[in-house]
């Protein structure tokens, strides 16, 4: 039987309390190289949690523009989603990025997707890499 290697974040709210993690995995192709990879970060001075999937170099650069957004709009995390997904959307050079977000503060948790998507979640769970529908079927159990 074949190993499933999926990149996964998965971000988890209960009882007022978020949490959010990461595998850590880095693959090239069906090669895992590591294993250690940092793919949750605090940012706006440890008030927002932000993870990501995808292609390292695109998220790194979606990560950088959320964080101006944030700064722009006052650390206000809906806001800045927002733009950031209408930017992502129409801008010609992030329309080509491959990467998916999530980021939470301590009321309210997006995924970020560039076809435009701002999404929150019903049930306080949120995940996205390859892995994350595994992530979120053992969240929910």
């Amino acid at each position: 039987m074949a190993r499933i290697r999926s990149t996964t974040v998965l971000l988890v709210t209960r009882n007022g309390q978020t949490a959010m993690a990461g595998d850590g995995q880095v693959t090239l192709g069906e090669t895992v190289i590591k294993s250690n990879a940092r793919k949750v970060r605090r940012i706006s001075n440890g008030k927002i949690l932000a993870g990501f999937a995808g292609s390292t170099a695109d998220a790194f650069s979606l990560l950088t523009r959320f964080e101006t957004k944030l700064e722009q709009f006052q650390g206000q995390l809906e806001r800045a989603a927002i733009e950031l997904s209408k930017d992502w959307r129409t801008d010609k050079y992030l329309r080509n990025l491959e990467a998916l977000l999530i980021v939470a503060d301590g009321t309210d948790a997006f995924l970020i997707s560039g076809k435009g998507d701002v999404i929150s979640s019903d049930d306080g769970l949120l995940s996205v890499g390859s892995g994350s529908m595994y992530a979120l079927a053992a969240a929910r159990a």
